[in-house]
């Protein structure tokens, strides 16, 4: 029975990643595909690749996922917890991704655990939960909104003299370098909350220590993230590329060169799992912000940002109903 947990749970998480990768495709490729750097079709393509590529950078991202923000017990218990967590996580993509909300499934992951921890009555490490994701949740869209705000201003002081049409055409050919940047840093980033999980899973079940991540688990979670990838996620595409702002090459490439900067200081220097979803918005947000304030479509964005705040909440309610009915049905 222990195994055939294992092996659901793994299932389960393996799904998750699909998840996550046909969610947050938009936010690698929805700035190219707008400015029609790209062909959707393309840019899913390169997305798929680089995040793939993403998911052998690094373990930090990893770590901070398996061992930063809960305890969980061996065994059924444990085992039970991690799989709620994971329906809660589920849940919440599926029903963001339903109505276009680029909501962060690496959020939805986290309240998730959460949830289904505290409904599991285990230990939830409130210092890692605040400053591995609490603390980054709040400050990693405002680096990227300033940061993006930024990058503009200064691509618009460089280029003042030049040719509009030219300097447009130029950097859409630079946005499928920065396109690919922003999807190798969503793989690095996103690929890895997964492998965490995956080996959390294998501690709990005493099949391996947590003290490093097999080569299949990494494998198996880049190459799920990357069919979820290359699947689109073309609902949120529209909002990411079109609905907060009517973006062009320039300025695709700033949000999407700040957005890639923030995920690599993130994930290197700080180990923090931040969200795609956020640091790409809150680019977009900030650059769109250097043309004229009024530009950006501030009500759709204050949709976005108010789904952002009930993201945990809601995938932790969902995850602790999981595992009560779990209890309910096996226990």
């Amino acid at each position: 029975m222990d195994t055939f947990a294992l092996i659901v749970t793994i299932g389960v998480a393996l799904f998750f990643t699909y998840t996550n990768g046909f969610h947050d495709s938009a936010n690698a490729i929805a700035t190219s595909v707008s400015t029609r750097a790209l062909t959707p079709r393309a840019a899913l393509a390169m997305a798929a690749v680089m995040n793939l590529a993403g998911a052998f950078l690094g373990s930090s991202v990893a770590k901070t996922v398996s061992k930063g923000l809960i305890e969980t017990p061996h065994g059924r218990s444990g085992m039970a917890i991690l799989f709620a967590a994971l329906v809660g996580a589920i849940v919440w993509n599926l029903i963001t991704w339903y109505f276009g909300l680029p909501s962060s499934s690496s959020h939805a992951l986290f309240g998730g655990m959460v949830g289904a921890a505290l409904a599991g009555g285990t230990v939830v490490i409130w210092s890692g939960v605040i400053e591995k994701i609490v603390l980054p949740m709040f400050l990693s869209p405002i680096v990227g909104m300033a940061l993006g705000y930024l990058v503009m201003v200064v691509i618009l002081w460089l280029f003042r003299r030049s040719s509009p049409h030219r300097a447009k055409r130029g950097f859409r050919i630079a946005q499928t370098v920065s396109a690919a940047g922003m999807a190798l840093g969503h793989g690095l980033q996103d690929a890895q909350k997964t492998m965490g999980i995956v080996v959390l899973a294998l501690s709990i079940a005493d099949v391996q220590d947590d003290k490093g991540i097999p080569l299949w688990v990494k494998f198996a979670c880049a190459g799920m993230l990357s069919l979820g990838t290359y699947a689109g996620g073309w609902r949120i595409m529209r909002t990411l590329g079109r609905r907060i702002i009517e973006l062009d090459p320039p300025q695709g490439f700033a949000a999407e060169t700040t957005a890639a900067s923030v995920m690599y200081t993130a994930s290197f220097m700080f180990s923090a799992p931040i969200s795609t979803t956020h640091v790409i918005t809150s680019a977009i947000m900030g650059v769109g912000a250097t043309k004229r304030v009024s530009a950006v479509r501030w009500g759709v964005a204050g949709n976005i940002v108010a789904g952002w705040f009930i993201t945990m909440p809601a995938a932790a309610t969902v995850a602790a109903l999981s595992y009560w009915s779990i209890l309910l049905f096996f226990g």
